[in-house]
């Protein structure tokens, strides 16, 4: 039988990053390409505790259906935990639990956007956000993303064209793929263009607890005051990933939206997370837990950026973040970036190309991403020595 798909899936394809980790299975491969939090900074003891502390006594409060919004509890705990040092959460706003953050750009493009409308978005950006957005037949509209700032002329005359957009795609603090931060003041003009325009931001946050250097920026939502900002907040890089919670924060008549859309997916979030996570916030050291987070990642980011300062061509560039987990890599024009990556693979070294991080994976790119968080120190250092003698390899070759 010939199948026939639907044709809003026509223009995705599978996750680069996913097809690239099939390959990671091979214990020889040294991954750079993977964006998990290193399994050192895991609370396991903690999260075994209170597992054990609810299965025996109020088990059926995680076996049994809840509500789509979110257990209460949780909400409660991620409420303050948000709120403490900037208003992310008003009087205006609701919160809704989602199974990741990913579910929340699901569920923007779902009740925001028809077959056709547009969403704006940084160029490059997270892979899994933009497949999304087009999942659900957005089109996306790119706006050039380089060192930490938006093209504010390229974004207000995206703002200008028809079809109006349904909404900005920002990942402003330690942006995936490039690693950079957006500047306060970028970040006032960009909701400045906004309110402008009448045009909503999704905020995704997933890496701001993540700063091992430097103050940290006020979240644009925390700066709107229109009802402009819909906030998307993870637990995964900060507890545990494979826990799937995360937390949309946005004016209560969007979430009400977003609580339709979730009841025809999976009717509510895991409840046994949200009870553990709600009772890890509440009785754990939070800041200390973050803390030690930040000295794991300061560490191997050094470790990368030492060992790349090492062994690179001169001429290749790369980004120095301050949070986050990733560095974005730039080749010489006249070296192929797919070749390199693709040689890599072969020589057992897995980073991600960076077209795939574009509104148009088909555009020249010479950029690629690499992960920190992930790798041993060891396999940084072995790693990045190998990519190393291929971009003299190439870079010497080619020129």
């Amino acid at each position: 039988m010939k199948y026939q798909f639907a044709n809003r899936m026509s223009n995705v394809k599978a996750s680069a990053i996913r097809e690239i980790l099939k390959a990671t299975a091979d214990p020889q491969m040294i991954s750079f390409a993977g964006g998990n939090p290193s399994a050192e900074a895991f609370p396991v003891k903690e999260i075994e505790k209170i597992s054990a502390d609810i299965l025996s006594h109020e088990p059926i409060s995680v076996l049994q259906y809840g509500i789509t919004e979110g257990d209460q509890e949780f909400i409660q705990a991620a409420t303050k935990f948000l709120n403490r040092h900037e208003q992310i959460l008003t009087d205006k706003d609701q919160m809704l639990v989602t199974s990741g953050s990913q579910q929340i750009m699901e569920f923007a493009a779902k009740t925001l956007c028809n077959e056709g409308d547009v969403v704006v978005c940084e160029n490059p950006s997270f892979l899994g956000a933009l497949n999304a957005f087009k999942s659900l037949g957005a089109v996306l509209r790119g706006v050039e993303y380089k060192d930490g700032q938006l093209d504010l002329d390229a974004l207000e005359k995206a703002l200008q064209m028809e079809p109006k957009p349904k909404f900005i795609y920002l990942i402003p603090n330690f942006q995936n793929p490039t690693g950079m931060t957006m500047s306060l003041e970028v970040r006032k003009q960009i909701l400045a263009l906004a309110k402008k325009y009448e045009v909503l931001i999704l905020e995704d946050n997933p890496y701001g607890d993540l700063r091992f250097e430097g103050e940290a920026i006020p979240s644009i939502k925390s700066l709107d005051q229109d009802g402009l900002v819909i906030y998307a907040a993870s637990l995964s890089k900060i507890i545990a990933p494979g826990m799937r919670v995360a937390c949309a924060v946005a004016p209560r008549e969007i979430i009400q939206k977003f609580v339709v859309a979730k009841q025809a997916s999976d009717v509510h979030s895991n409840l046994w997370a949200q009870k553990v996570m709600a009772r890890y916030l509440c009785n754990y050291d939070m800041d200390a837990h973050i803390e030690s987070i930040r000295k794991i990642y300061k560490n191997k980011c050094y470790l990368m950026l030492e060992e790349m300062k090492k062994h690179f061509h001169p001429s290749v560039q790369y980004t120095k973040p301050t949070g986050g987990m990733f560095i974005w890599v730039t080749l010489p024009e006249h070296v192929d970036m797919l070749t390199f990556v693709k040689k890599a693979l072969e020589k057992n070294v897995a980073v991600v190309p960076g077209n795939a991080f574009l509104d148009d994976d088909t555009k020249e790119c010479h950029s690629f991403r690499m992960n920190y968080s992930t790798p041993t120190d060891d396999k940084i250092r072995e790693g990045v020595k190998i990519l190393g003698q291929l971009t003299y390899e190439m870079c010497e070759v080619s020129s």
